[in-house]
């Protein structure tokens, strides 16, 4: 089924690759490899493609609150140019505006406010929520309308995968306390892993690849471990048993640091493999618009649809490797050890 799957979403890679160098087309005044970074970094529109000097696009709320104002919801393109698209101050209202590089400010320097909006990223989340539930929860109705059976359908998709966590990642790292901790675990796997999978897709957005969500999701691995550890965990943190008091002094600084330094690595590990990719991918489409030549557009669109491929097992180990060191982490805090 796995391997259906992976099949499937790399033909369907194939079949919307074209979009995505429309997507990129562009007139002969626009910087031919700007677009790169534009379509790597959020925003507050979702881009789909160009046909042109016509933008296909979907404009997002900017939601606003400020003390003198209040909560105020506007759509982005109030803040554009209703031509070109383009952001800019002269394009401001209410006091606020967008600026060349997509970022929401104020009129006045001195005025403070806390944005809301929903981007292209948020935008994102919510659909790779609502995929994940919906897929879930469809699978364990069928359980219970269908019980021991054999399943089908979604869950004969979702069974194995939550197995496999189950077994060969919470139960081995964790031990005996892995059920407090496995749904923890199969969130974070299905979420990332859709969430990869789903940035692929020519047109959507790269969530996984906004260090925001890779933060926050190492901020959850960090209060899950720290939360639950036992006190022989935190006893080796603050006080290493069998260690001369001379060199606790450089032990423990070391240890708590430590407890920083883990899931800084989960975040900085999963936002550069899957930004990367992605700047890999738009940096062979450039190519087609930068040599303008059917030889090189050629070579590309070969080379993308491979990295594409790759990049689909790339999305699977980044969720598996997230999923498997945040069960090890949590396994060091409630391990009971021997003191005998």
């Amino acid at each position: 089924m796995i391997r259906k799957f992976l099949w499937l979403t790399a033909l369907l890679t194939a079949l919307l690759l074209p979009l995505a160098n429309v997507a990129v087309a562009a007139s002969d005044e626009e910087d031919k490899t700007g677009f790169i970074m534009h379509h790597v970094k959020d925003s507050h529109e979702w881009h789909f493609a160009t046909f042109g000097h016509t933008h296909i696009t979907l404009p997002l709320p900017v939601i606003v609150y400020s003390k003198d104002s209040g909560l105020e919801v506007f759509s982005s393109s109030d803040f554009q140019n209703p031509e070109t698209h383009a952001f800019g101050r002269e394009y401001g209202k209410n006091g606020f505006y967008i600026d060349e590089h997509d970022h929401l400010k104020a009129e006045v320097e001195d005025r403070s406010f806390l944005e809301l909006s929903i981007t292209k990223n948020v935008a994102m989340l919510f659909i790779v929520l609502i995929v994940v539930i919906s897929l879930t929860l469809s699978a364990a109705s069928h359980y219970k309308k269908h019980p021991n059976t054999a399943p089908r359908g979604v869950a004969s998709f979702i069974e194995p995968l939550v197995v496999f966590v189950r077994d060969e990642i919470a139960l081995s790292n964790i031990g005996p306390k892995y059920k407090k901790f496995t749904p923890y675990l199969l969130t974070i796997f299905f979420f990332i892993w859709f969430g990869n999978l789903m940035g692929l897709i020519p047109g959507a957005a790269n969530m996984t690849g906004n260090i925001a969500v890779t933060a926050t999701l190492a901020i959850f691995t960090f209060f899950v471990t720290n939360l639950n550890g036992n006190k022989d965990y935190w006893k080796h943190v603050v006080a290493t048993p069998g260690v001369p008091l001379p060199l606790l002094l450089v032990i423990v600084p070391v240890e708590i640091i430590g407890l920083f330094t883990k899931p800084f690595a989960l975040m900085v590990r999963l936002f550069v493999a899957i930004t990367a990719g992605h700047i890999v991918i738009l940096s062979f489409i450039g190519l087609i618009f930068v040599f303008e030549s059917m030889a090189v557009g050629f070579a590309s669109t070969i080379m993308v649809v491979f990295i594409n491929m790759i990049e689909i097992l790339v999305a699977t180990i980044q969720a598996y490797v997230f999923t498997l060191f945040s069960a090890m982490y949590i396994g060091q805090a409630v391990a009971e050890h021997d003191h005998h």
